[in-house]
């Protein structure tokens, strides 16, 4: 199992950690639901280092990245981010991504830490364009800062704007004293905040820099538990939950990122479902009993159907209710329908709602 080079910090502090994606991650320090109210009213920092880091350069690189993503990379200007999916050739999904152009001819793709190996492969194999690849991930650290007091308790530590920086794009500039440190605004919280990518050999002296700075704005440490209850109140997939190698981009309410105004790897395959429809779909849904859903739950029908399965669930700390996603048949995919969750045997009253659950 693989530590991070932050491990020994999340330690000191008290984390308690487990297995996840093959490395020894923190998921929770002073409790899940404290951690998310953190990011939600002040500021959070998680260590996100397990995940992929791939470069993509030289002129065909665009060609490549057109080809195996579904969203249109040739839109992205320098300085932009991008999500995206690898559709694979049997109609789900290799991983979700993010995609940076770093300069004309040089991306920057972040992948899921499960997929690594699986993702460069992949994108090794379908190559045929020759561009230039190298896998990243282990010389490279991530860490998120979230939340609404992330850029005036950040602010002092670079000389690059942080209120400057929009929804989905970056700079790459100085940082707690480190030169050429790519600053980035895709955050997976809904509360606003940026990403910081850095070496192994850079990241402990950003992070004691961080909470130095972020002192006089409560910031904490934040965990791997208290991520995945933030993204999924604003309704956002986690690979391997709510998307997977047999899930579509469509069948996932991701035909936004989904583009036909270019050919790539099982495009029609894609096309033809966005015009004939799916039979299931990926929705939100709200308990309207007591009761906590969880992956993998049943999803009946009010005539007793098994009409299929909850995919995540949580408490939601921010909305004081149980929520979750889950697909469905897609006759019942419409906001409002009432449904069942399946939990212990026992037929949960709920609806189905639009998405995000959480709005600030």
């Amino acid at each position: 199992m693989k530590n991070t080079p932050l491990t020994q910090k999340h330690i000191s502090l008290g984390a308690k950690m487990v297995p996840f994606a093959g490395f020894n991650m923190p998921v929770s320090y002073k409790g899940v639901k404290h951690e998310h109210q953190i990011v939600r009213s002040h500021v959070g920092v998680f260590d996100v280092s397990h995940m992929g880091e791939f470069l993509v350069s030289g002129p065909n690189a665009l060609a490549l990245l057109q080809k195996i993503t579904s969203n249109n990379v040739e839109k992205l200007t320098i300085g932009q981010a991008q999500y995206s999916c690898m559709p694979n050739e049997t109609g789900g999904i290799i991983d979700d991504l993010l995609v940076y152009r770093i300069k004309n001819d040089t991306y920057l793709l972040v992948v899921n830490a499960a997929n690594i190996e699986k993702d460069f492969n992949w994108i090794l194999k379908h190559n045929s364009e020759n561009a230039e690849l190298r896998n990243i991930s282990d010389a490279y650290s991530l860490l998120a800062i979230q939340g609404p007091k992330a850029i005036p308790a950040m602010q002092e530590l670079t000389n690059v704007n942080l209120a400057d920086i929009p929804y989905y794009h970056f700079k790459i500039g100085d940082f707690a004293g480190i030169e050429h440190v790519i600053i980035s605004a895709t955050g997976y919280t809904g509360s606003g905040g940026f990403e910081i990518y850095c070496k192994n050999t850079e990241v402990e002296q950003i992070w004691d820099a961080i909470f130095k700075a972020g002192a006089d704005f409560n910031i904490e440490p934040a965990g791997l538990a208290a991520r995945d209850t933030l993204r999924l109140e604003m309704g956002f997939c986690l690979y391997g939950n709510d998307i997977d190698d047999k899930t579509s981009t469509i069948e996932a309410g991701l035909s936004w990122i989904t583009k036909f105004d270019k050919d790539f790897i099982n495009a029609s395959y894609l096309k033809n479902q966005k015009e004939q429809g799916v039979t299931k779909k990926l929705v939100g849904f709200e308990l309207l009993d007591r009761g906590i859903p969880r992956k993998d739950y049943e999803i009946m029908s009010l005539e007793g159907d098994i009409i299929g399965k909850v995919t995540s669930g949580t408490m939601a700390p921010s909305l004081e209710k149980a929520i979750g996603m889950g697909y469905v048949d897609a006759k019942f995919s419409k906001a409002t329908t009432e449904i069942y969750i399946l939990i212990r045997n026992k037929k949960i009253p709920a609806k189905v709602v639009k998405m995000p659950f959480f709005t600030k």
